[in-house]
């Protein structure tokens, strides 16, 4: 991890830094090398106040200690510092051993066959102290949707009643603005004249 130090109206000396990089190795035991930790020493007067903050990608721990001589009090914060690491890896470990879970039955209501009808059943609930009983309207909806019918028009307008030939059936598909014409020719052959979406006219010859 890297370490930054602060020194405020006292002096960071390498006994210090010695001490507390011995301590912050114990600490990345636990939470890790990557991260970065800030070290302040400071003098208010007769107190002697060490502060260390460790930032992981994960959490972020800060201790905070006072005292009157300084490899004391930093020797106490480092300690109380492992303690709080220790902490939060036990608490870590306990909700992933412990993940939330769905409702129990959540699954095999999920995974039951809905009814094919709609049915109506009125429901009589009576409670433990036997009030009277309340109607409940219950529904069970169909798992498919009922095949609307076909609507189907007949209509003789796409129909020649005469023979004719090719050129007068497209005319007359024209003229009565049918998309699908059916004639037959002067050979007796029933034809189809289909308008496609290009607007192209097709010619279908009937077997």
């Amino acid at each position: 991890m890297d370490v930054e130090y602060t020194g405020r109206q006292t002096t960071v000396t390498k006994r210090l830094k010695v001490q507390a990089e011995a301590g912050l190795a114990r600490v990345a035991k636990i939470v890790g090398n990557s991260g970065s930790v800030h070290v302040i020493l400071s003098t208010d007067k007769y107190r002697q106040i060490a502060e260390i903050t460790v930032q992981t990608w994960q959490q972020k721990l800060v201790v905070r200690c006072e005292g009157t001589e300084m490899e004391v009090v930093l020797h106490d914060a480092l300690e109380k510092l492992e303690r709080q690491a220790i902490r939060h890896k036990k608490k870590s470990a306990t909700m992933k051993r412990h993940p939330k879970t769905d409702v129990k039955g959540t699954g095999e209501a999920a995974a039951a066959p809905v009814a094919r009808k709609t049915v109506a059943v009125k429901v009589a609930v009576k409670n433990s102290v036997g009030r009277k009983a309340v109607p409940m309207l219950v529904h069970s909806f169909p798992s498919h949707s009922p095949l609307s019918e076909p609507h189907v028009v007949r209509s003789t307008d796409g129909v020649a009643m005469r023979p004719m030939s090719l050129e007068e059936a497209v005319k007359e598909a024209a003229f009565r603005d049918r998309d699908v014409f059916v004639f037959r020719n002067h050979a007796g052959q029933a034809m189809v004249l289909h308008r496609k979406r290009d607007g192209k006219m097709e010619l279908i010859e009937v077997p």
